[in-house]
């Protein structure tokens, strides 16, 4: 289980095939590959026409257990399983979310797998990639512009501006900017209160990801909802002006990015909303994309099956059409531990106390995406260097009492060879149809909605909410929203509200301090507990340790 390399390393070492060679493995014809760079391309719109239609491959989803702050491997896991298909004769793909540049110079890092199950080029898809977050945030920030140009030139269209609902974006935990003022010129402008959001939080990352075709991205696009009309109603994109233009930013980035992994395996990596925040799932067309080329393909949904699962079930899957045929849940015996009560500096110490406490944690995992959202399910036992044999013979012990199978797996040090146990158990799972289910109807009340989720699947004894979150849901059912899905912004820590509840709290009490209409992206967003939608730095965060060496090569991207 040695390293001998780091990721950066690992990656420069290999040797990725031109970017022609993946696409041929699909059958994507060379004329339908745009290059970016060196390894990656954009498949062109004329060629993703010719695919509609046609056969669909089989679709996995990686989900994990509610993690420790250092993740649990999940994309890496994702990548590892795709791999290990390819290397068991099945024609796979991989879909995954691209990376924000926020996380990777904040805290988490990079964004691309850990050492031999890592999709490549490593540095480009970690830091610009094709520029997809650069057309989002542009798109975004025009549709602000026009906001404020509106009040300039006398705001015909009556926007309330004590009702505003569009902020501003950028790609970079700034917690400065949560809350600003704008307008201060002294000319007629109006001097406001506004505030910047993460690109990976915006609506339009959300349309841009949830969107089937460019006449679908232009009508969601003008459905965005901007600010209250003075009287009743509401302001939208499309009421400014603003859909055509913002389409046109977005021409490129709707087009899904072609890579590939160590081991040469296609990757589709499109679009990046967070699962903590938005609905935490790569593209709609990039999903279409890979399942109408390949026979299996590997997706992956935010964090937890709670905050991911939930949410690619009933968003992802909802609106898209497609459906899973079974799920992987990513579990690690450190994580275990977490959930028993260990602290973060003793996770590598053998506790078979803490195991069996923590194991209550991948049960309710287990619960709801079997039991709750009726998919079979496979544990994949991400190992670490510390884990030892006694420790994985008991967490599997106790996964066959939970009726699920499970696979050791040791991708990281071995790449697809070391999740072929893992790919099998898969195969054998999904051999027989899922009787999936949306966890709720589209006819309920949108509280309804909430409350079916907080304790059904955070497990909440309480659903806590101001009047006038209440007021705000009546009025998007009035409006004829009624019927749209939840997406739950929180903590990706605990099934609660508080980050410090580990394990499988049950009968907390759960607050959503605001919901939102994200009319474009055809969700209700409930933010619960402190949640925010623009992160802060650590005091440390990774951009001190992020250079260039004399090459101009990217240093220090982990």
């Amino acid at each position: 289980m040695s390293q001998p390399f780091t990721d950066l390393a690992i990656a420069r070492n290999a040797r990725p095939a031109p970017i022609e060679e993946i696409g041929a493995r699909l059958g994507i014809p060379k004329e339908a590959l745009l290059p970016y760079g060196t390894g990656c391309a954009k498949l062109d719109w004329s060629f993703l026409k010719t695919l509609r239609g046609r056969p669909k491959g089989r679709m996995v989803l990686v989900t994990a257990i509610t993690p420790t702050p250092a993740g649990e491997g999940k994309t890496t896991t994702a990548i590892g399983l795709a791999d290990a298909l390819q290397r068991l004769g099945k024609k796979a793909a991989v879909c995954l979310r691209e990376p924000s540049i926020g996380p990777i110079f904040g805290r988490k890092g990079a964004a691309t797998g850990a050492g031999r199950a890592q999709v490549v080029p490593r540095e480009e898809i970690n830091l610009e990639f094709t520029g997809d977050f650069a057309a989002v945030g542009l798109a975004h920030n025009l549709l602000s512009a026009l906001v404020d140009n509106h009040f300039y030139h006398g705001n015909e269209l009556a926007l309330d501006p004590s009702r505003l609902y569009w902020k501003r974006v950028v790609d970079i935990n700034d917690r400065a900017l949560r809350q600003i003022i704008v307008g201060l010129d002294g000319r007629k402008g109006l001097v406001r209160r506004d505030g910047f959001e993460i690109i990976a939080a915006s609506e339009v990352m959300a349309i841009l990801c949830l969107a089937r075709d460019f006449a679908d991205l232009r009508t969601r696009l003008s459905e965005i909802r901007v600010a209250a009309r003075i009287g009743e109603g509401s302001v939208t994109a499309g009421d400014l002006g603003a859909s055509g233009a913002m389409a046109a930013l977005l021409r490129h980035a709707f087009l899904p990015n072609l890579a590939q992994t160590l081991e040469q395996t296609p990757a589709f990596i499109h679009g990046g909303p967070f699962g903590n925040i938005a609905h935490g799932c790569s593209s709609v067309v990039s999903m279409e994309t890979a399942l109408s080329l390949a026979d299996w393909v590997v997706t992956e949904a935010g964090f937890g099956s709670d905050l991911g699962g939930e949410k690619f079930i009933d968003i992802f899957c909802r609106q898209s059409g497609l459906r899973p045929a079974a799920a992987v849940i990513v579990a690690t015996i450190r994580a275990l531990k977490f959930h028993g009560g260990l602290p973060l500096d003793a996770l590598e110490r053998e506790d078979f106390g803490a195991l069996e406490a923590g194991f209550a944690n991948l049960r309710r995992h287990v619960k709801i995406m079997r039991d709750l959202l009726g998919l079979p399910v496979v544990v994949a036992w991400n190992r670490f260097t510390s884990d030892t044999d006694a420790e994985l013979r008991f967490v599997e012990e106790r996964a066959r009492s939970l009726g699920v199978p499970s696979a050791q797996c040791r991708h990281w040090a071995e790449g697809g060879a070391g999740a072929e146990e893992l790919g099998r158990k898969l195969l054998e799972a999904a051999a027989d149809p899922a009787p999936f289910c949306f966890l709720y109807g589209e006819d309920i009340p949108l509280w309804e909605k909430i409350v079916t989720v907080a304790e059904k699947v955070y497990g909440a004894g309480e659903v806590r909410a101001d009047a006038s979150v209440r007021r705000a849901l009546r009025r998007m059912e009035e409006e004829g929203f009624g019927r749209l899905p939840v997406c739950f912004a929180k903590t990706q820590y605990s099934f609660s509200a508080d980050p410090r509840l580990r394990g499988a709290p049950e009968g907390h009490c759960l607050p959503v301090r605001e919901v939102r209409l994200a009319a474009g992206a055809r969700y209700v967003l409930a933010l619960c507990g402190e949640i925010l939608t623009m992160p802060g730095l650590p005091k440390e965060p990774a951009s001190l340790r992020i250079d260039i060496d004399d090459d101009g090569r990217v240093v220090g991207v982990l």
